[in-house]
């Protein structure tokens, strides 16, 4: 199995938790619209001013994901 990584969109100010919610919208339209293996998307919040959205991609994916959608940071996804 290929590597898993997750692209992060982060979100600040006093409405970030409803923007990455509504940014997580969009993240699952794009997969089903480009058929990826992985449908693994969520949002998180962080404190009150922080929230962010986010996908797993496979290696294979993440160049393209990263140039079409530009996320702002990436890290190695491992289920916790």
């Amino acid at each position: 199995m290929s590597r898993q990584i997750k692209l992060i969109w982060d979100f600040r100010g006093e409405a970030s938790a409803k923007t990455a919610e509504h940014h997580e919208i969009h993240l699952k339209e794009y997969i089903a619209i480009e058929k990826f293996p992985i449908n693994i998307t969520g949002f998180e919040i962080k404190n009150e001013l922080h929230a962010i959205a986010f996908m797993v991609v496979t290696d294979e994916n993440m160049i393209s994901v990263r140039d079409a959608l530009k996320p702002h940071r990436g890290e190695i996804y491992s289920v916790q």
